[in-house]
């Protein structure tokens, strides 16, 4: 078990040519032949990871002397389309390639974590064993399986990636659901931008128990926007089969995609690219990455113009429709009394993770395919889109402090890129 690879600081830009020689060492550094690969990397609403461009070199450099598969580890997410692949892996690999991950039916239960772990886990506050499932495509005879994706703060998890793309991205309903439950049980804001967490301890047992004869190896990259440039730049690769891959990523996330601040932000304006962001499930990356930050009886504004959905899953958007995002109490209320929240851990911990718990307000400024009707059902305040764009203009806004017509705002361009906390807070 050891780092293969490790490259990059706060103020690296590793290039394209870079990026292909540091793919081209992990594959050697390996030291296997192989006749039969296959890559696990994040789908299009990761497009910032690189994971994409890191697909698609590989493909390029080895396809030619053997046989390659991708599944895109979509977690609960929508299957791909074409133009999302192409969007995300370019126009050149074959589509019959790529697999898709089916987390409710094309797993294989592995084993499970006791009651008496999640007892310990949650402090008490959960007390049910987790089924251990992931694709069964994991157990096919690959000489080598290459985990690819972006270590940065996690709502979840406290840093996204690592066991988590093989625990979630690819496994099963009763992980994914139970696991997200644990995270929001645990107080999300002692989690996020934290490379130890309850969650990251579950997926690490899972990994670590039931996939350790499996061939492996971590890619992981750390991004940021440059501020001179305004375009994302990898700040770090790092690649291995052990821990310290990922601690060593998840330590350049902290210094390069946290922002801690010195005081509370009053109002707060996020922009959700419509490549990306389709869905509340994904776009509350605006909520939950900037909660810390926002001061009470402060203002969230989202500007949404690609928002389609509440849930990437249908079953999922049916209950954020239903029971909307109320606060913990309301959920944890909801959970006890209906067992189709208890079916689905995942959506519930989404709506404890999507509310504000009533310390700020929160406004989305959706486009056509959402009416105003529906945002104010799941319990947001409703904007619209256009005024407020007019009123504070995207293309002319920069991420952090503005003024504008006198007041002075905070607008963050994508949420997914880091985390925004008070500094006195996040260093107790």
């Amino acid at each position: 078990m050891s780092v293969f690879v490790e490259k990059g600081s706060a103020s690296a830009s590793i290039s394209d040519e870079q990026l292909r020689e540091l793919v081209r060492s992990t594959v050697t550094k390996t030291g296997k032949k192989i006749n039969r690969l296959l890559l696990l990397p994040p789908d299009h609403t990761r497009l910032n990871s690189r994971a994409g461009r890191i697909t698609e070199i590989i493909y390029e450099e080895y396809s030619g002397s053997c046989q390659i598969d991708i599944m895109p580890a979509l977690g609960t997410h929508n299957p791909m389309g074409n133009a999302e692949l192409e969007l995300m892996f370019g126009k050149k690999i074959p589509k019959d390639r790529f697999k898709v991950h089916d987390w409710r039916h094309d797993v294989i239960r592995l084993g499970t974590a006791s009651s008496g772990f999640l007892r310990e886990l949650s402090g008490g506050k959960l007390d049910y064993e987790v089924a251990i499932e992931a694709n069964r495509i994991l157990f096919d005879p690959y000489d080598l399986i290459l985990s690819i994706g972006q270590v940065v703060p996690h709502e979840v998890v406290g840093m996204a990636n690592y066991t988590k793309n093989l625990m979630v991205g690819v496994g099963g309903s009763d992980i994914i659901n139970k696991s997200h439950f644990l995270g929001a049980v645990s107080n999300m804001e002692r989690i996020m931008g934290r490379a130890d967490s309850p969650v990251r301890r579950l997926f690490n047992y899972g990994a670590d128990t039931f996939l350790a004869d499996r061939p492996i190896v971590y890619m992981l990259t750390v991004m940021a926007k440059d501020a001179a440039t305004g375009k994302m730049a990898m700040r770090g690769f790092f690649s291995g089969n052990s821990a310290e891959v990922f601690q060593k990523a998840a330590a350049l996330s902290v210094e390069t995609n946290l922002e801690l601040l010195d005081a509370p932000l009053k109002k707060v304006i996020v922009y959700l690219d419509p490549e990306e962001f389709k869905s509340t499930w994904l776009g509350n990356k605006a909520v939950y990455r900037t909660r810390m930050a926002i001061a009470d009886n402060g203002e969230l504004i989202i500007l949404a113009p690609g928002l389609k959905e509440f849930g990437e899953d249908k079953e999922i958007d049916r209950l954020i429709r239903k029971y909307g995002y109320k606060g913990t109490p309301a959920t944890l209320k909801a959970v006890a009394e209906n067992q189709e929240l208890r079916n689905n851990l995942s959506a519930a911990a989404h709506l404890i993770h999507g509310s504000s718990e009533g310390r700020f307000s929160i406004t989305y400024c959706p486009g056509p395919l959402v009416s105003e009707a529906e945002i104010r059902s799941v319990g947001f305040q409703y904007g619209n889109l256009a005024e407020i764009q007019k009123k504070y203009r995207t293309d002319s806004l920069k991420d952090g402090f503005n003024t504008v017509d006198g007041e002075e705002i905070f607008f963050i361009s994508n949420p997914a890129l880091g985390l925004w906390a008070l500094k006195k807070a996040f260093m107790e």
